[in-house]
């Protein structure tokens, strides 16, 4: 078959169109700009664009489809090209479901977690099922991000934001799940979903496409995420919750049914999540038993409490918390597993919500198991989405807690004077971006002399 992607260059994107090339299928593509790590494997392979742009000449009448991302504009001259021609056109949310609509569907969704949770579920069925995949993140162990194959069952990473600029249903509405997931709801993309509301509807949408006889399993922490599931009417569903923990050096020891396990990762929503992960292997037959010995080796997400340096004194953690409940739960996570630790919690306020002057009230007190808080931000990130740069003051008294900077140079001197102790330390990195160009380079012990 011969696809054309527009937008090409996105996260999940380059990495449809690598795995379908892997297939033997012939691929093109278009975008107006690539970065990293999408440019290189493109490059790689002979699927990087010659030239930025849009270029309707590559649209013909040979094409078997026409794979659009969410980038791409609703006026994009290839895309209107596709339709004038009838070619058949797809987000790739509609395409995974073309191409699984005949397997097991297992969707993970909610405003927090899911990635790591598809991770979990991977992670378990790679030792003992034949799988096809789409996930948010390179995960360890996996080659690309999507897999596609005649395995006879798939997981999804279901995302409740916009399908396409033709679609602007929920990602997750079109893979008609066998069993799904929902971690908890939490508001977020503000400047899509402009009410709480209207952002709760979403997971309503998923319930509402599931497939007759599914299953539905949900997080019972979540009173929200309750009235919807209750409202939905959904008769097979079931909550979980995590199951008795205790904290250990290096992760969590964990009490199932009589059985104790050793997990590698800690936090009160990770092991909730692993949890519900369980009961959605349960679905195609794998026991809780099985589950649980397979997450003893789970090796974690990439920008998921990852611990990026590790010495007897000083523990850097990354983290890709960016909505206020993801950085609740990750402070809470990194305070309880280092209870006795100085705790250094830097966050990086760059997502369209987070940068919403009104909404940025959700952070008040997300911060405050932290000793030491830096609350960074780049005015230019505020310039480019064309909104009021706030001042220092207001971001402090939003968030109730921290010191406001807006440069590298500000930002390791603060964290320089932080650092000098002779306690163990423990410095949490919160960002979806890239913390103003800051290296992991600089915790060396050197920066704490």
């Amino acid at each position: 078959m011969n696809y054309h992607f527009i937008a090409i260059g996105g996260a999940v994107m380059h990495n449809l169109a690598l795995e379908l090339q892997h297939n033997q299928h012939v691929i093109t593509g278009s975008d107006d700009e690539i970065f990293e790590p999408a440019k290189s494997r493109l490059a790689a392979v002979g699927l990087l664009p010659q030239a930025h742009g849009w270029f309707p000449d590559k649209i013909t009448p040979a094409l078997d489809g026409v794979i659009v991302g969410m980038h791409a504009k609703q006026d994009n001259p290839e895309l209107q090209r596709a339709l004038e021609l009838g070619i058949p056109t797809y987000s790739f949310p509609e395409f995974i479901y073309h191409h699984s609509r005949n397997k097991t569907r297992l969707v993970m969704a909610g405003s927090h977690g899911k990635t790591t949770c598809t991770g979990m579920l991977m992670h378990i069925l790679k030792a003992y099922r034949d799988f096809d995949y789409l996930v948010g993140s390179q995960l360890p162990g996996f080659e690309r991000m999507v897999r596609l194959s005649d395995a006879p069952l798939i997981v999804i990473e279901g995302d409740e934001y916009l399908t396409s600029p033709l679609d602007h249903r929920p990602k997750f509405v079109h893979y008609k799940a066998h069993a799904a997931m929902i971690t908890g709801i939490a508001w977020d993309h503000v400047n899509v979903f402009p009410t709480e509301e209207i952002y709760h509807n979403q997971f309503s949408l998923l319930i509402e496409t599931l497939e007759a006889g599914g299953q539905l399993f949900w997080f019972k922490g979540d009173s929200a995420l309750q009235n919807i599931v209750e409202k939905s009417g959904f008769p097979k569903q079931e909550s979980y919750d995590a199951p008795t923990y205790e904290n250990v050096a290096g992760g969590t020891q964990v009490t199932v049914d009589g059985a104790v396990y050793q997990l590698p990762f800690y936090g009160r929503h990770n092991l909730q999540n692993a949890a519900g992960v369980v009961k959605m292997a349960a679905t195609i037959g794998i026991t809780a038993a099985e589950a649980w010995s397979a997450l003893e080796t789970f090796p974690g997400t990439a920008k998921r409490l990852e611990p990026i340096l590790e010495t007897e004194s000083l523990t850097v953690i990354r983290d890709f918390a960016h909505a206020p409940s993801k950085v609740q739960a990750s402070v809470s996570a990194v305070r309880e597993q280092f209870p006795n630790h100085k705790f250094i919690a830097v966050f990086e306020v760059h997502t369209y919500s987070s940068l919403n002057p009104e909404f940025m009230q959700r952070y008040q007190g997300t911060l405050d198991p932290a000793d030491h808080v830096c609350i960074l931000f780049d005015p230019h990130v505020f310039e480019l989405k064309r909104m009021e740069v706030p001042s220092r003051e207001t971001i402090e008294q939003r968030f109730g807690k921290g010191q406001a900077l807006s440069t590298k140079f500000e930002l390791e001197g603060w964290l320089h004077d932080a650092m000098k102790t002779k306690e163990p330390t423990v410095v949490l990195l919160m960002s979806s971006g890239n913390l103003c160009g800051l290296s992991v380079d600089y915790f060396t012990d050197s920066n704490r002399s």
